[in-house]
C-alpha cells in the first residue's frame, strides 16, 4: 500500500514523493523530479498504474568512536 511520504519511481523513470492520497490505490498528488535538461520539480497527480515501484527505506547506524 502506498502512503504519504513514500518515494516512488514512475514508469517514465522519474522519481517522486507522495504528498497526498486522493483515493487509495487510484490517484495521488506527488512532487515529481522531472528528467529534463534543467532540474525541475512539479506537483501533479499520479495514477496508480503510472507507478513502477515504491522505495523501502533501511536505517544504517553510523559507527561510534
Amino acid at each position: 500500500m502506498i502512503q504519504e511520504g513514500d518515494k516512488i519511481k514512475l514508469k517514465t523513470g522519474e522519481l517522486a514523493l507522495i504528498s497526498e492520497i486522493l483515493e487509495s490505490g487510484v490517484v495521488y498528488i506527488a512532487e515529481i523530479f522531472r528528467k529534463s535538461g534543467d532540474f525541475s520539480i512539479t506537483i501533479d497527480t499520479v495514477k496508480h498504474d503510472e507507478i513502477a515501484s515504491v522505495f523501502e527505506e533501511t536505517e544504517k547506524p553510523l559507527a561510534t568512536a
